[in-house]
């Protein structure tokens, strides 16, 4: 017995060695393989667990601004949501592509296929709606994320919609100064680390490293709000009374150049960008090329006048109005034997002014032209301007030099016209137009002295005489006021010679003795009457008086009779609802107005009187939420500082 529990006791101290054994080889195995995850894996496997809590996000600034010259606001960005799926966390398919169709009105098939789609990020449809945004988070489906991204809206519709331009669904600028300061506008994005729990739920923001200030660098134009609304509206009325198929109108501070309105129709509206059609979408004033007619006369004259070929009373013989040259006859409207030089203007003689022409050469003419700008770009920065068409003189023949001498065989632009009238309304000195007031311009052409001020004097008083009692221009005529001006009436060239339509055209210089406002009107192709006299001029003495009111420049009782008569009763087939209004009185107040249910305009208005630019939030035209709410103090801090971060409107 004895020894066979000897043999039992030495089996169990066997098995116990065993599993020490054992034990030590595994404690040792984990060691080894601690120190090789340490040691070789480490820095791998460190950076996989920081993949699945850590993540890289990114936040996008805000589009820069567009102001008028007086701070009013002409494009700014809300704050709106959109829709992108992650395909492989969508549980059900079908499903989940039939509800998403449901609300956001697309079609299931192609909101299936985004969802079953093998990328990480799909986007379903940007910046939708606030309704469309509240149904989808509410819906709460797997896979199906809102984001916020910034919407562009112009807030005054189409009001110098073609100066402005449009962006598309990325925030790109693609026309007009939205495209001409893309690259100055365009926001920067800031990234930030956030770290997230098994469920992918968000647990703090590191903010180190962020950039601070990532909001785009705003723009201000030169135009004037309540201007460019006159000229709009002016030029709506005209079109739609004679039926017109487009029109163009030009208002410019002449002792600055700056371009205070720049009126195109059709209308083009950027906030509806996908239903305009290209020619709405055409800043005709730089990108239209127009033989001008009789409206190149009073630069004729003045070139004719510089060089001594005529005098103020210089008697023209106008062939009682026909005249033959080589084998084209030359007519003239109103048939007159002889005239002096400043009556052939008076008059706007074709043929008084082809034979003055003709006397002075076709180089000698086409110099001048030259250096007025015809031929050249104005360099106004929009892209897509025309050079206009100026053939070398050498090829001119004498039916050319008699036809270019009263407006036709040349083709300029209505800026190139505004740029040349300039030069008259400057003493014969050259002068640049400006669109832009920040930033800067930076081209700085040297003035060139093209008339002597006895010249310019000169033409602008026979150009006042066009708008005496018995001349081509005078329903332009304003009372108390002295105006130069001109009328023309261009055949349009068509395939083989000219054809049955016409451009009908005015321009205005007021004061005529040192002129301070130049405007330019041009009707294109008006089908109840042509003459630029009845379509142009109305027009012009319109915008004129509402410009001269706007500043204060005419008296009570000439205010009174003027808005009866220059009244707009109807436009054209788009209204101008989203246009400036009649400038209202400062806000003096020292409490905040309720501003819900206002039209945006209106509020954006009301607040740039105090100096406030809002935060705007939500996608709409309407102000349904206002920080702060109604009847508190006005925030000094922002409207000492110009900060834009303390007043918030919700739209709707």
């Amino acid at each position: 017995m004895a020894k066979g529990k000897q043999w039992r006791k030495d089996h169990s101290g066997i098995k116990i060695g065993l599993v020490m054994a054992l034990f030590a080889i595994a404690f040792a195995g984990l060691w080894v393989r601690t120190g090789w995850v340490q040691i070789h894996d480490g820095g791998f496997l460190a950076r996989q667990a920081s993949k699945q809590n850590l993540a890289a996000e990114y936040e996008y600034g805000e589009r820069g601004r567009i102001f008028d010259r007086n701070g009013e606001m002409l494009a700014t960005s809300v704050e709106a949501k959109s829709i992108y799926v992650r395909p492989f966390e969508v549980e059900n398919i079908d499903a989940t592509a039939s509800t998403l169709a449901g609300i956001l009105k697309l079609s299931r098939t192609a909101v299936r296929k985004k969802l079953a789609s093998k990328k990480k990020f799909v986007w379903i449809k940007r910046q939708v709606a606030d309704k469309e945004s509240i149904a989808i988070s509410h819906a709460k489906m797997k896979g199906i994320r809102l984001t916020s991204e910034f919407s562009r809206i112009y807030p005054n519709g189409h009001l110098a919609g073609q100066v402005l331009g449009f962006v598309d669904v990325d925030g790109k600028g693609r026309e007009g100064i939205e495209f001409l300061f893309n690259d100055r506008m365009k926001p920067g994005k800031a990234q930030f680390v956030v770290q997230r729990d098994a469920k992918g739920q968000r647990l703090y923001l590191d903010a180190q490293g962020r950039e601070m200030d990532i909001n785009g660098l705003d723009v201000r134009l030169t135009i004037d709000t309540h201007i460019q609304h006159a000229a709009e509206q002016a030029l709506a009325k005209s079109i739609a009374k004679y039926d017109a198929r487009a029109g163009i109108v030009l208002v410019i501070d002449v002792k600055s150049g700056d371009i205070l309105a720049m009126a195109n129709q059709p209308f083009f509206n950027p906030n509806a960008v996908r239903s305009s059609k290209p020619g709405q979408r055409r800043l005709r004033p730089l990108t239209d090329t127009y033989e001008p007619g009789s409206i190149l006369k009073p630069l004729m004259f003045a070139a004719a006048l510089e060089e001594k070929v005529i005098t103020s009373d210089t008697l023209i013989n106008c062939e009682n109005g026909r005249w033959k040259v080589g084998r084209k006859v030359i007519r003239d409207t109103h048939p007159e034997k002889w005239l002096p030089a400043h009556k052939v203007l008076r008059y706007s003689s074709n043929i008084g002014s082809a034979k003055i022409g003709m006397d002075m050469g076709a180089g000698v003419y086409h110099s001048y032209l030259t250096k007025l700008g015809f031929g050249e770009k104005t360099h106004i920065g929009l892209p897509g301007e025309s050079r206009g068409i100026l053939r070398p003189a050498q090829k001119w023949t004498d039916i050319d030099l008699a036809a270019i001498s009263f407006g036709q065989g040349i083709g300029t632009t209505a800026l190139q016209m505004a740029k040349a009238y300039l030069c008259i309304a400057n003493e014969g000195t050259t002068k640049e137009l400006n669109l832009i007031k920040l930033p800067g311009p930076k081209r700085k052409n040297a003035a060139v002295q093209v008339f002597s001020p006895a010249t310019a004097a000169t033409v602008l008083s026979m150009m006042k005489e066009v708008v005496h009692e018995d001349g081509t221009g005078r329903s332009a005529r304003i009372p108390g006021i002295t105006m130069a001006g001109k009328t023309g009436t261009a055949q349009k060239a068509v395939k083989g010679g000219y054809g049955d339509q016409y451009l009908s055209s005015f321009v205005a210089l007021v004061p005529a003795e040192e002129p301070e406002l130049l405007v330019i009107t041009m009707i294109d192709e008006p089908q109840k009457a042509n003459y630029g006299s009845m379509v142009a001029a109305p027009v012009c003495r319109e915008v004129t008086v509402r410009t001269l009111a706007y500043h204060g420049k005419l008296s009570e009782t000439l205010d009174t009779v003027v808005a009866e008569n220059v009244r707009v009763d109807t436009l054209a087939d788009e209204p101008l609802t989203g246009a400036i209004a009649t400038p209202k009185a400062a806000i003096v107040t020292n409490k905040v107005p309720n501003i819900k249910g206002l039209p945006l305009r209106r509020a954006l208005e009301l607040l740039a009187r105090k100096g406030i630019v809002p935060v705007l939030k939500g996608q709409g035209m309407t102000v349904k939420g206002q920080k702060p709410e109604a009847g508190q103090p006005w925030p000094e801090d922002q409207i000492k500082e110009g900060s834009d971060d303390v007043f918030v409107l919700w739209l709707s």
